[in-house]
């Protein structure tokens, strides 16, 4: 059974804040199954940005756990901004953490 997106944010928030990493949530999104979008600001002016892995990238053992895909690389802010604009146009129940770190940690499974 997958966790509901609400806990999932909550928890991943909550992890950054252990490895005293500053993590916030900028968007709600449905509390039970609204996709999670993770931007990692790298305060230099670039980011990441993760969104859900395709459901062909996830196999049969993962047990419902959240995986993630890597979208944008190191990629000027603003560009990224443009791409979660298109997305929450696209999906306006997705819900959006951020994360900055300089190192660009994400603190998610992600799958190639």
């Amino acid at each position: 059974m997958r966790l509901r997106s609400d806990f999932f944010a909550s928890a991943l928030i909550r992890r950054c804040g252990v490895e005293d990493v500053v993590a916030v949530l900028r968007r709600r999104g449905a509390a039970e199954a609204g996709t999670i979008f993770v931007k990692v600001d790298r305060l230099d002016g670039t980011a990441d940005l993760y969104g859900p892995a395709s459901q062909s990238l996830v196999d049969a053992d993962s047990s419902g756990e959240r995986l993630f895909t890597r979208l944008m690389e190191q990629a000027p802010a603003p560009d990224v901004e443009d791409k979660l604009r298109r997305e929450i146009k696209f999906d306006p129940d997705l819900w959006l953490v951020e994360i900055e770190d300089r190192a660009g940690r994400a603190f998610i499974d992600i799958v190639a």
